[in-house]
């Protein structure tokens, strides 16, 4: 549902609203506006969007109508989630208070759509929508003079028009696979493209009295064609398209609206990346007419990943959801078709029309312009450091050092041109993504594989062009203006990571959304990779900064980020981009902590915070998975099993032992005494919980010592358990308890004695739970089901003791427990140990060739990590569980029966003597 959720937000806004254009279509006929504060460009995005969400109200009402719950959310989740966000701020402009209810019901829709499609209510949210959006449109209407506001209507239905030729095209294209989720999207589609065009005749109706007769008719002819096509389902895509072409020129024709010429060339930096697409959606054909659709996927892969990619920002500032469309086309949509080795006649116009869209991209790209003023001071330091250090650069290959080539390089890129991104982003982020993947990727290459120096200076000297050109772009008045947030401040050192700016991010991230462990296994298997690669270079960090070599520390530094977590970034940005920005300002910090010679410890604090943050990467990317969960279950219900049942065995006899006795005044005493060591328990909890919390950076120490103090409890309970492990013993050890308690006659005696009996458990529950919960991440869910299975358990043992009279195998469940108890505090020790590792209390041994890697969740739901301390640690436990065990089980009860025998033969032969004598 995710994935077909986030495919339906891409395809369903076909073709945003280009501000240059509508701002020149109304300006030719605006002559006041009632209300100044709302620009023109805004009342059209405005009205588009309210049109559609209006067209997925009524297809949600034709549906309840005719009893068709199909498809109910997916058409209720757009409005509110998709669409109205975009234009919210326009909404509150013109009325908040019709904006704020507008929200309010478009959200009690999406929530009623899943919750009961049936019900009434939604019925009534739907009519009250549509309702408020009527109001806008009367708001519309008395804020612009007439003439304007048949422009706005003819500009909306022009755009609902397009909305519908694309979704029509999107669903002729995706009807042809064979694939649940793709045929469900290829109905949203269809169904999308007959309510935008009913939508599109509802405001011909509107415009249709202030046309002349024939205009009118041509257009009500033209869209009986459209219905017709669309009811057939023809795929004479290129008719649907050229008929909504035709009804916006007798939009246009009537309205007086001359269409501004869009003959302008597209920027030089930009036209090579149209050209590279060209030529390999060209040699995609190619391979295809000659069997290898094999070829055919990479040319069309090269094509988005090589170029589009460099493409997608700037197309993105002038129209996004053309960006948006031609990104799915070519990514997603063409691919399925080569994939599924479609024929080649569909391939090739599903290509035709993509290279169209590019057109169309390409010609709105055309009137970009640059201006040569000076740019901001506080961004002139940063491309001054970049032009030093690739001179360095040369210098040194020159010189025959490659390596300290690679140290300048990184250093330009991490150390500078991060912090230009976000500014040279605003005005050109295709020309921001062409300079970061030649600085960071492509330049690194070529000096990491000893490329000739002619070819490297070339390669640098395109850098300094494309540079020189975002410095003009970031010299405009406007622009300088715009970026204040860039200053640098006054303690900004050069070379120094300028963690302000980096907070302040890229912008919103816009693209693909994925849930938690929406990731390939090819990416799962990557990530682990790269997080142990990155380990390695952190644990070297430590190692040579403690030898005072810095310059090496930072190399290693910059280089654990940039070739392995940046890879890491490309699966987790989707799942989690706030968190992926906080990782990349972590990785700056720590270069920072080591360009100012900061204390070791400093560093050392800073990369355990980095690594913790790899655990939760890889958990983000990975997902918690089904054995982990089960393990985590597993031990939750173990432990509360073993410690109620402990506490649920001595209450039983104490209270059996006091009926038989007729001492039952005292049962009383002992329920207080339970009472009390509950709520005791209960306090336990809540302050060692609050004691983590308040922690901050010292929780991962805490969280250790917790670990051992588990391990060291279980340790001790697991042994104890071991001695009473005979039922003989057991019962002579609560009778003796008990009748120590009955001879003094206090009733303190009795409270304390169940108290306690139960808090001593309780507080081994709460440490063992607290452990559990630490390591347990993301599955807390799992734990409690665990704890709530293992009371109800408990309850029905003790009912089953009570009330029918039934004994327990006492030495079975015993036994269970014990093993348990040492398979937990294993798993402790080892998760233990690594903590300290983190915090550097402990070295760190890799051995990934010799103890299998797992995944993070079920490495740590078993403590089993590729460290020698580690697997040392916990093989020297499981040698002390095997020896006690087999001494207390076997080796000590047969020297008992020794002595015992040998105690007997004593009394025989004193017996014989005292008889002889």
């Amino acid at each position: 549902m995710v994935k077909l959720l986030a495919t339906f937000i891409l395809l369903l806004l076909i073709v945003n609203i280009s501000i240059s254009s509508v701002n020149n279509v109304l300006a030719q006929n605006s002559t006041s506006t009632k209300n100044p504060a709302i620009s023109n460009e805004d009342l059209l995005l405005l009205n588009v969007n309210l049109n559609r969400i209006d067209t997925q109200l009524d297809i949600l009402l034709n549906k309840i109508n005719n009893n068709n719950n199909s498809l109910i959310f997916e058409h209720a989740y757009i409005p509110h989630s998709v669409i109205y966000p975009s234009t919210k701020p326009i909404a509150i402009a013109v009325d908040e208070e019709l904006a704020n209810n507008l929200e309010a019901n478009l959200t009690e829709v999406g929530i009623q759509s899943r919750a009961d499609p049936n019900s009434p209510i939604i019925l009534a949210d739907i009519t009250d929508s549509k309702n408020i959006i009527n109001d806008f449109y009367s708001k519309l209407k008395d804020t612009l003079p007439a003439q304007d506001f048949s422009i706005l209507e003819s500009q909306t239905m022009s755009y609902l028009l397009r909305d519908a030729s694309n979704s029509y095209g999107l669903y002729l294209n995706t009807s042809k696979i064979a694939d649940a989720d793709v045929a469900k999207l290829a109905m949203i589609d269809y169904e999308n493209t007959k309510g935008l065009i009913n939508q599109s005749n509802t405001i011909f109706e509107i415009l249709k009295p202030n046309m002349t007769d024939t205009k009118s008719k041509e257009i009500e002819y033209f869209i009986t064609n459209l219905n017709t096509i669309i009811d057939s389902k023809s795929d004479n895509t290129p008719e649907f398209s050229r008929i909504v072409s035709a009804i916006e020129n007798d939009l246009n024709e009537s309205n007086n609206i001359r269409i501004p010429s869009t003959t302008s060339t597209v920027d030089p930096s930009l036209q090579t990346y149209y050209d590279n697409i060209e030529i390999l959606l060209n040699n995609a054909i190619s391979s295809i007419q000659n069997g290898n659709y094999l070829a055919a996927d990479k040319n069309v892969s090269s094509a988005y990943l090589d170029n589009f990619e460099y493409l997608e920002a700037p197309i993105e500032e002038v129209n996004s959801t053309l960006m948006l469309q031609i990104e799915t086309n070519m990514r997603e949509n063409l691919r399925a078709l080569i994939k599924n080795q479609t024929p080649l006649a569909d391939i090739e116009a599903y290509i035709s029309n993509i290279k169209e869209d590019l057109q169309v991209s390409k010609q709105l790209l055309g009137s970009t312009n640059n201006t040569s003023s000076a740019v901001d001071p506080s961004l002139q330091t940063y491309y001054d450091n970049i032009e030093i250090l690739l001179n360095n650069a040369i210098s040194s290959i020159q010189n025959g050092n490659y390596l300290a080539a690679d140290k300048n390089v990184s250093s330009a890129y991490l150390d500078n041109f991060e912090y230009l991104e976000a500014p040279i982003e605003e005005v050109n982020s295709t020309l921001m993504l062409q300079i970061e993947t030649n600085m960071r990727e492509n330049l690194r290459a070529l000096i990491k594989n000893q490329t000739p120096l002619a070819d490297i200076e070339a390669y640098i000297s395109n850098i300094k062009e494309d540079l020189q050109v975002s410095k003009q772009l970031l010299s405009t008045p406007s622009t300088v203006q715009s970026n204040n947030n860039f200053t640098l401040p006054s303690s900004f050192v050069t070379n120094t990571a300028n963690i302000d700016s980096l907070k302040q991010g890229f912008g919103v991230y816009t693209g693909e959304r994925r849930s938690m462990g929406e990731a390939s296994e090819d990416f799962k298997g990557q990530v682990r990779n790269d997080i142990d690669s990155i380990r390695l270079k952190l644990d070297e960090v430590i190692s040579i900064y403690n030898q005072n070599d810095t310059s090496q520390a930072l190399a290693t530094a910059r280089s654990a980020y940039l070739d392995s977590y940046e890879n890491i970034e490309i699966p987790l940005r989707p799942i989690d981009p706030d968190f992926t920005l906080e990782m990349e300002i972590k990785f700056a910090e720590l270069r920072n902590l080591i360009s100012s010679n900061a204390p070791p410890d400093e560093i050392v604090s800073k990369i355990t915070e980095l690594k913790s943050g790899l655990d939760e990467s890889e958990r983000f990317v990975s997902g918690i998975g089904v054995v982990a969960p089960a393990i985590a279950f597993s031990s939750s219900f173990s432990i509360i099993f073993r410690e109620g049942l402990e506490a649920a065995l001595i209450l039983g006899a104490i209270l059996t032992y006091l009926e038989a006795s007729r001492n039952e005044k005292f049962k009383k005493h002992v329920y207080a005494g339970i009472v009390l060591a509950i709520a005791l328990t209960a306090v336990t909890w809540f302050v060692a919980q609050f004691i983590i919390e308040i922690s901050g950076v010292q929780r991962a120490l805490i969280e250790a010592i917790a670990g051992i103090a588990a391990v060291a409890v279980l340790f001790w309970v697991s042994f104890w358990v071991l001695n009473k492990i005979e039922t003989k013993k057991w019962i002579e050890f609560v009778k003796a308890k008990v009748w120590q308690a009955t001879t003094t006659g206090s009733f303190m005696v009795f409270v304390l004695l169940s108290f306690f009996t139960v808090y001593r458990e309780g507080f081994e529950t709460v440490l063992f739970y607290q452990a559990l919960f630490s390591f347990a991440k993301y599955m807390e869910i799992y734990v409690l089901a665990g704890l709530v299975l293992g009371l109800a358990v408990i309850i029905a043992v003790v009912f089953i003791i009570r009330k029918l009279g039934r004994k327990l195998p006492l030495r079975v469940l015993f036994g269970l427990t014990m093993a348990v108890g040492a398979f937990m505090s294993i798993t402790f020790l080892g998760n233990a140990v690594r903590e300290f590792q983190e915090l550097g209390w402990i070295s760190t041994t890799p051995i990934y060739n010799i103890v299998p890697r797992l995944d993070i969740n079920v490495a740590t739901m078993t403590g089993i990590h590729p460290t020698v301390e580690t697997v040392v640690a916990q093989v020297i436990l499981l040698a002390i569980y095997l020896v006690g065990s087999l001494y207390i089980l076997f080796i000590q009860p047969r020297r008992q029966k020794k002595i015992a025998s040998m105690r007997k033969s004593v009394s025989d032969n004193d017996k014989k003597v005292q008889k002889g004598g």
